[in-house]
């Protein structure tokens, strides 16, 4: 079997790949999730269908770069797979739970009339609700630490329930309601459109504040982070990063205000890039935070050469075909889902 370990840092790249996976979840499926989180309070019913268009040949094939991060995540660090599982076994049931319930909402609801047409449009959006905020929850337990005893999770089944969990759950779903705004500004027009601006703008107030108290909050939560964050000279070296997320949220707030279309979702998605970037520097090098680094929770190196191998192959023919059908579906969201 090949073993590129010699000539390659395998954790690395790996940890890297995961990243960038998680990364692309957060963004393609944040603002399909934005749209569920919004939907039944759109203006009018064809809003609300012309909303369910835009992210119609999207939403299924966003979920995809969620298997790989889980996936990537038991084949290539299978230790902090086995400590992390155990920790958040419910919030990721409750999740996924919320993820399948919205399908399911999202096909019966085109084939439905009358009162379940209704029910289904709100199942659609406590699904979404009900996935992003668990999700939240998730970054929240994960960035605050769990417990590890020996090689194995060694805390309660609740450990991930507290404060600073729930608030950045509530925090996800204002940042997830700011992308789907953007995005349904980008695909719509007329009614929704304008409908869409002021929700954004609504969205905007509250991801700066929630924002705000997550970068209040986080150093506090471990020395380490503190010391990261705080003392030169990393300090000088990380200012960038909070002032270039004001930089964008002010630029987000002029390009809404002056109802332009295709930027407020670019700077969206750059907002969230800051967010991410931020939250890389805190953990690294951690992938179980605070305790075990990329490198001690790697698989063997023959195990993950094999794998880099067929990331190698298929990574890129994923992204095209996701790219392709941004593609082909990019304009006013038009012609209705059958």
């Amino acid at each position: 079997m090949l073993d590129f370990s010699p000539l390659l840092d395998l954790p690395l790249i790996s940890g890297g790949v995961i990243a960038a996976a998680i990364f692309l979840y957060v963004l393609l499926d944040g603002f399909d999730l934005g749209v569920g989180i919004l939907f039944p309070f759109a203006p009018s019913e064809d809003c609300r269908n012309k909303m369910m268009n835009s992210i119609a040949p999207f939403w299924d094939g966003n979920e995809t770069w969620l298997v790989l991060g889980g996936g990537g995540l038991f084949a290539t660090f299978p230790l902090a797979y086995a400590i992390l599982l155990p920790a958040f076994y419910i919030p990721i049931i409750l999740m996924l739970l919320g993820l399948i319930f919205r399908g399911v909402a999202f096909e019966f609801r085109f084939k439905s009339k009358g009162k379940m047409h209704t029910l289904w449009d709100y199942s659609f959006h406590f699904g979404s609700l009900a996935a992003a905020f668990f999700q939240g929850v998730l970054l929240g337990a994960f960035v605050e630490g769990v417990a590890v005893k020996g090689r194995a999770f060694g805390g309660g089944s609740f450990d991930w329930l507290n404060a600073f969990s729930l608030m950045t759950g509530i925090a996800l779903i204002f940042g997830y309601a700011l992308l789907g705004s953007t995005w349904t500004i980008l695909k719509t027009d007329a009614k929704t459109q304008e409908w869409a601006r002021k929700s954004a703008l609504y969205s905007l107030l509250y991801v700066a504040l929630f924002m705000g108290l997550v970068c209040l909050w986080v150093p506090f939560l471990n020395d380490k982070l503190f010391v990261r964050w705080f003392t030169f000279p990393n300090l000088a070296y990380l200012c960038p990063i909070p002032l270039l997320t004001v930089v964008t949220f002010i630029s987000l707030y002029k390009s809404l205000a002056k109802k332009q279309e295709a930027q407020p979702f670019i700077l969206a998605i750059l907002l969230f890039s800051l967010g991410y970037l931020g939250l890389m520097v805190s953990l690294w090098p951690w992938i179980v935070p605070y305790q075990i680094s990329l490198w001690q929770a790697a698989a063997n190196p023959k195990s993950l050469s094999l794998i880099l191998i067929g990331v190698f192959f298929l990574l890129p023919i994923t992204l095209g075909y996701t790219a392709y059908s941004y593609y082909v579906f990019r304009g006013k969201s038009g012609h209705h889902y059958e």
